[in-house]
């Protein structure tokens, strides 16, 4: 059985949350079913990041919510948490899986099929790949990938690939169509009107 038992994965970004706290639009999510999210707040320091990771810890402790930090595999280690998240600029994942605890998994972005076969290679545990759909956020990575890239890397893959980019609950459902295991999302759920009914439809999109 994969060890990514997720089919849905929220990736933070407090600044996109309508004004709303973090951890309250979290709370939703994960009340409404979400059970992986990556914490992905690049412009807290260290201390910072480390005490809001507790805090994200601490307040589903009970509810089996995987928490991967992104990038800092020493605060990853420092709280048992329960996976790493690696950019194309981050470590490369050979260096990153001898510093990180047994257990850990390894999660990568991608932008490219021949990215993902080097990520995966290099000892990834499962895939971002993206941007599928336009979307602000991920305009830094060039035009959208569209489905029939992310079917290539999903047929060839021999662990889980999640799409990420404008993802709907009908894009979702598309996705899952072309190959993919489940979906990364930001805005859907941490922006949406009601976050709850949001990660609902997605999950619902998903399974």
């Amino acid at each position: 059985m994969s060890p990514i038992d997720f089919r849905l994965y929220l990736v933070t970004d407090r600044h996109q949350t309508a004004g709303r706290p973090l951890l309250s639009v979290l709370d939703d999510a994960v009340q409404a079913g979400v059970r992986a999210v990556q914490l992905r707040e690049r412009d807290l320091t260290a201390r910072e990041l480390l005490v809001l990771a507790q805090n994200i810890q601490q307040a589903w402790a009970t509810q089996g919510v995987r928490l991967f930090i992104n990038d800092r595999v020493d605060l990853a280690a420092a709280i048992s948490a329960s996976g790493v998240h690696l950019r194309d600029s981050s470590l490369p994942p050979t260096v990153a899986k001898k510093l990180m605890r047994p257990g850990q998994l390894l999660g990568v972005s991608v932008h490219s099929v021949e990215a993902a076969r080097v990520a995966e290679d290099s000892g990834a545990d499962f895939l971002v790949l993206g941007p599928i759909y336009d979307t602000p956020s991920k305009r830094e990575f060039g035009a959208p990938l569209g489905l029939r890239i992310l079917e290539a890397t999903a047929a060839q893959a021999r662990i889980p690939v999640f799409g990420i980019g404008g993802v709907s609950a009908e894009r979702a459902r598309a996705m899952r169509q072309a190959g993919a295991h489940g979906v990364a999302v930001i805005s859907a759920i941490l922006n949406a009107r009601d976050p709850a009914v949001s990660t609902r439809d997605l999950l619902a999109a998903v399974q």
